[in-house]
């Protein structure tokens, strides 16, 4: 039995790790993101012009097209604060499964250019491009809340994003500053509580992905029945999205030491006949260039900020909990941020997201 068990522990682990590995149409694909697209081709083979001395001009990467993408994966992916201000109270738990859907900008070059698309069924090759990314993204999450007393309450949750490999996951924690009067002068008053949220991802080399939300939201619990209860919340939420890129390759199509026609390091005892010095750069043969190893890059760090308004709804009937929430920009992308930032992103769409959930409190 025990054998059986470690059978099916280590198929389940492999398995798992081919369906990470393994490229999905919405997955990013940040190295067709460049400047010039003239520096390679389409399947991503290096295709220089020279420069005034006879040399081979390196690809560029698309910051600007880079921090948009990231601007729009980062709303989706951020904490979505889907509760109402009251806690689940000292010792209780809400578990939960939600679902978001999240409007994107998908007729844009740096989605069609920056994500994988489909595989040919034909030939079981990947796409070139992305030529219809999906409008909507979709992300599952499975949360669990638990309160402390005092008006605290800690969240955890953990979730994937269909069409791509990405997990996400992170933790909220949020203090209620008024809650549970019903009746008397306090009774008027709604439910107000403040926390915050951070997600990250994993699953995709080529980026690393950190959302952080504050937010503040009011709600006020309308009994229906003894076991009935209605919940509408509203809710404000400033956000951070942090990007930043691995080491990327922008030229995938091209083997950069072959390219390079490859002899060795420049160090002693394979000196380069070129230099007076060693400095443990690639020697390149005749015929060969070394232009192909500075298309290995790094995007620029992405610090962009968004404000959202959230409005949301739940029905409880005795443990059974159905919610619904939806999410929008206060401000455009360009008008939440400043500077290099505000340049960068003009003209971008406002987002939604729509939230479900259904769980039971206990």
């Amino acid at each position: 039995m025990s054998a059986r068990l470690a059978g099916f522990v280590v198929g389940s682990l492999l398995l798992s790790a081919s369906f990470v590995a393994r490229a999905e149409p919405m997955d990013p694909a940040i190295e067709r993101l460049v400047q010039d697209t003239s520096c390679r081709d389409s399947i991503g083979r290096f295709t220089p012009s020279l420069d005034a001395n006879k040399m081979p001009i390196a690809c560029r990467p698309d910051n600007v097209a880079f921090k948009r993408l990231v601007n729009q994966l980062g709303f989706a992916l951020a904490p979505t604060a889907m509760h109402s201000a009251r806690t689940t109270g000292y010792g209780g738990f809400n578990l939960s499964l939600e679902a978001s859907y999240t409007k994107i900008s998908n007729s844009q070059e740096y989605w069609k250019e920056g994500t994988e698309g489909p595989v040919d069924p034909s030939t079981n090759m990947p796409s070139i491009r992305n030529s219809s990314p999906q409008a909507l993204l979709q992300q599952y999450s499975l949360k669990l809340r638990k309160g402390f007393g005092f008006g605290l309450e800690v969240t955890g949750v953990v979730g994937f994003m269909p069409k791509t490999s990405i997990i996400n996951g992170g933790a909220d924690v949020r203090m209620a500053l008024l809650e549970g009067f019903r009746t008397g002068v306090m009774g008027i008053f709604p439910d107000l509580a403040v926390g915050g949220g951070v997600r990250t991802i994993t699953g995709t080399p080529e980026l690393q992905l950190t959302t952080v939300g504050l937010d503040v939201q009011i709600s006020k619990p309308l009994a229906i029945q003894d076991q009935s209860v209605l919940t509408p919340w509203l809710g404000y939420q400033y956000l951070w999205i942090f990007g930043d890129s691995g080491l990327v390759d922008l030229t995938p199509g091209t083997d950069a030491t072959g390219y390079c026609n490859y002899g060795g390091n420049n160090v002693p005892g394979n000196a380069d006949p070129s230099k007076t010095y060693r400095d443990g750069q690639p020697i390149c043969k005749s015929g060969g260039s070394p232009a192909d190893f500075n298309n290995n890059t790094v995007f620029n760090q992405v610090r962009v900020h968004r404000q959202r308004l959230m409005f949301g709804m739940n029905y409880r009937y005795e443990m059974v909990m159905l919610g619904a929430e939806f999410i929008t920009d206060l401000l455009s992308p360009s008008d939440a941020n400043t500077g290099a930032n505000k340049a960068d992103l003009k003209g971008e769409d406002r987002q939604w997201t729509l939230v479900l959930d259904l769980g039971a409190m206990f």
